[in-house]
C-alpha cells in the first residue's frame, strides 16, 4: 500500500489552515442575526472546522491522484508521491471514503443546511477534477469554479452559526469574486514561473489558452467585482465599514506584489503566513473592521443619505 506518510501527504494536512475561510461566514453571522451567541455554538464551530478540512483533504486525495500525468511537468510538483509512484489506488480509495465519510458525518451534526454546504464543497471536488468535467482545464471556468469553494466556505461558516436566515448575496459574491482573484494570481505566478508555454501547457491545459496579460487582466477584473460586491454590502448593512475599503484596495495591491516575487507564496497560499507584510496588514484590517462593527460614525450615515439636500 505504500508508506503512510506519503498518503498524508497527499491529503495536504498543512493546508487545513485554508479552512478559516469559514470564520467571517460565522463573524457576519453573529454580526447581522441577533440573539446568537459564540458559547452557545461552540461545538457547532468545532465540527465545522473538521469537517471542512475532511472535505477539503478528500478532494486533494483525488487531486493528486487524477494530477499525477500532468503535475511531473511542473518544477516541484514532480516530486509528489503520486508522480513518485509511492502511493497505490486502492489506497487512495480507502484515504478518499474515508476522508468524506468523516467530514460529511461531522458537518451532519453542525445542521442540515451546513451538511449541504459540504456536501457541495465535496461535489465541486468531482466537477473540478474527474472527466467529463475537469473545470480545472477550461480557460476562466478553472479559476471561477475552484474560486467558489471561497463562497461555500462562507456559507458553511453562516450556516454554522444560523439556520433561520439567508446570509446577504452581496457578501457571498464578493467572498467568490475574492477567491478568483487569488485563483487567478496564483494561476500568473505560476505560470510566470514556469516560464514556457508548452510546458506550462503540459503541466495544465488551460494555460494553452492564458497568457501573463490575461491572467493579470483578469484578477484585476475579479478584484473589481469584488470590492463592488463588497461595497454594496457595507453600504446596506454597516456604514461604517465603508473606511474599509481602501484598505481591502490596499490589500489586493498587496497581494498582488507577493504574486510578481520569485517562487511566489502566491503559488502556495498555504505558505503566506511567512509574508509578514501581508500578516500584520490583515491584522490591522481585522482590528479596524472590529472596531467598525461596533463604533457609530453619523457623518457616514448623512453622506449615505439616499435624499438630495436642498440648499
Amino acid at each position: 500500500m505504500g508508506n503512510i506518510k506519503d498518503y498524508i501527504r497527499i491529503a495536504r494536512i498543512d493546508h487545513w489552515i485554508k479552512q478559516l475561510f469559514i470564520f467571517p461566514g460565522m463573524v457576519f453571522a453573529f454580526f447581522l442575526v441577533d440573539g446568537i451567541s459564540v458559547k452557545e455554538r461552540l461545538i457547532e464551530i468545532i465540527l465545522a472546522f473538521v469537517a471542512t478540512s475532511f472535505i477539503a483533504s478528500a478532494n486533494y486525495v483525488i487531486n493528486e491522484w487524477l494530477d499525477a500525468k500532468f503535475d511531473k511537468f511542473h518544477p516541484t510538483k514532480k516530486s509528489r508521491p503520486v508522480v513518485s509512484g509511492n502511493v497505490k489506488l486502492a489506497g487512495v480509495i480507502i484515504e478518499y471514503a474515508v476522508f468524506t465519510v468523516i467530514g460529511l458525518l461531522a458537518a451532519w451534526f453542525v445542521s442540515k443546511l451546513a451538511f449541504l454546504m459540504e456536501l457541495w464543497l465535496w461535489v465541486m471536488g468531482i466537477l473540478y477534477n474527474v472527466k467529463p468535467f475537469r473545470t480545472k482545464e477550461i480557460p476562466y471556468i478553472d479559476v471561477l469554479s475552484e474560486s467558489l469553494n471561497n463562497a461555500i466556505r462562507l456559507l458553511i461558516g453562516w450556516f454554522t452559526v444560523t439556520s433561520s436566515f439567508m446570509p446577504p448575496v452581496s457578501i457571498v459574491f464578493g467572498y467568490w469574486m475574492a477567491g478568483a482573484f487569488l485563483m487567478a494570481t496564483k494561476r500568473y505566478s505560476e505560470y510566470r514561473m514556469i516560464a514556457d508555454k508548452t510546458i506550462a501547457s503540459d503541466y495544465r491545459k488551460s494555460f494553452k489558452y492564458y497568457t501573463e496579460k490575461s491572467l493579470l487582466i483578469s484578477s484585476f477584473f475579479y478584484a473589481l467585482l469584488s470590492v463592488f460586491f463588497c461595497g454594496v454590502f457595507m453600504v446596506k448593512y454597516r456604514a461604517e465599514l465603508i473606511v474599509d475599503i481602501p484598505l481591502i484596495c490596499g490589500l489586493f495591491c498587496l497581494y498582488f506584489s507577493i504574486s510578481f516575487k520569485e517562487n511566489s507564496s502566491a503559488q502556495k497560499p498555504e505558505k503566506l503566513f511567512k509574508e509578514k507584510t501581508l500578516v500584520l496588514y490583515l491584522l490591522v484590517l481585522f482590528v479596524i473592521t472590529c472596531v467598525l462593527l461596533v463604533v457609530d460614525i453619523p457623518a457616514l450615515h448623512f453622506i449615505m443619505n439616499n435624499e438630495i439636500i436642498s440648499i
